[in-house]
């Protein structure tokens, strides 16, 4: 399997895949493919029923589709939102935890289950709450973070707080948990919300620049408005 991330500000992940080569994708992310590949969407596909029943659980989409070459062939996935692709190679006991949009596909042998959801209140993240999907296993993941990218590396002991909607990705072990912002004032009057996503290290936070919440804020104000 080989694989060339075309484009810069809105990015195409496209895979060439040998006969008998695999690549496992969330439903609905395929962007174009060869006639020689196969789509086959299952429950099954990324952990099993075990996997299943974790993402329906957490209200995440159950279904996952696997692309297989009967002979060699192209598959693509493209970004939804101006963003980055990159791939991070994912090992038993060596997992992630993913903003709930950015799985964007994964060799066979992985595991793609619901690892955090917390309910934020009504209108924030579209009413669905703050979700991270967990990645383990064994495979190469494709991952799609949206806006820039900031890498921080965290020392035992060193914590940063985030706002939810920029939590990109980090790694598994770290420890996590949902605050808020300190101070009456703040909370009432400061406009960044009240809620704060707490990393405290050792491991790598992946943070993005453009959280889609943020993105539908900015354009509601233009979009048309329904007669009252």
């Amino acid at each position: 399997m080989n694989h060339q991330i075309i484009g810069t500000t809105l990015p195409v992940l496209e895979i060439q895949l040998d006969s008998g080569e695999s690549i496992v994708a969330e439903s609905g992310e395929l962007s174009w493919l060869t006639p020689s590949i196969q789509m086959q969407t299952s429950a099954n596909a990324g952990g099993g029923l075990g996997g299943m029943f974790k993402r329906a659980i957490g209200g995440g989409g159950i279904f996952l589709t696997t692309y297989s070459a009967q002979s060699p062939g192209v598959v693509a996935f493209a970004t939804k939102l101006p963003g980055t692709i990159f791939p991070v190679q994912i090992a038993p006991g060596s997992g992630y935890m993913v903003h709930r949009h950015g799985f964007l596909c994964a060799t066979p042998g992985i595991s793609v289950s619901m690892g955090f959801q917390q309910s934020l209140g009504a209108g924030i993240f579209g009413g669905e709450g703050f979700v991270l999907q967990r990645l383990d296993g064994d495979a190469t993941a494709f991952i799609e973070l949206d806006g820039e990218v900031v890498v921080r590396d965290l020392q035992p002991g060193e914590s940063l707080l985030v706002h939810p909607g920029h939590v990109g990705m980090f790694q598994e072990g770290m420890s996590f948990s949902i605050t808020t912002i300190r101070g009456i004032k703040n909370k009432l009057f400061g406009g960044d919300g009240i809620f704060l996503a707490a990393l405290t290290g050792p491991g790598r936070v992946w943070l993005q620049s453009l959280p889609i919440a943020n993105l539908a804020h900015a354009i509601a104000p233009y979009l048309p408005q329904p007669n009252r």
